[in-house]
């Protein structure tokens, strides 16, 4: 993905409060996670088992604990405590649905799609 593409990956409404959703944004295992009302998206492949299994993990005060060996990553960061080992974060943009001519930006339920894009540091 380049610098300024996002690509469409699921509805808002497919994603469930702290339960994790796997994606495939162009051959890349994404994670994604609805906390809050946030979405999250982190890596999918587990630094420890190269596995896609960090979907599958549970959350917990801002963490999704990999549900192989417990390690635990900040979902903001995708980082291991305060390391700078971790998972990849993506970007993650809301494109609100349109009814008629009127965009529903301002009611963040009604946002239709999620878009990704690779986090520059």
């Amino acid at each position: 993905m380049t610098d300024n593409e996002f690509k469409k990956v699921c509805k808002i409404s497919d994603l469930k409060e702290k339960i994790g959703k796997r994606v495939i944004v162009d051959d890349v295992e994404v994670a994604l996670f609805k906390v809050d009302g946030k979405i999250h998206a982190l890596s999918n492949i587990c630094p420890h088992k190269h596995a896609a299994i960090i979907y599958d993990g549970f959350i917990e005060e801002g963490k999704v604990y990999c549900p192989s060996h417990g390690w635990a990553f900040n979902l903001e960061t995708g980082k291991v405590g305060t390391t700078n080992r971790g998972l990849d974060k993506y970007d993650v943009k809301i494109i609100p649905q349109r009814w008629g001519n009127t965009p529903m930006g301002f009611l963040k339920d009604h946002s239709e799609w999620e878009f990704l894009r690779n986090h520059l540091y």
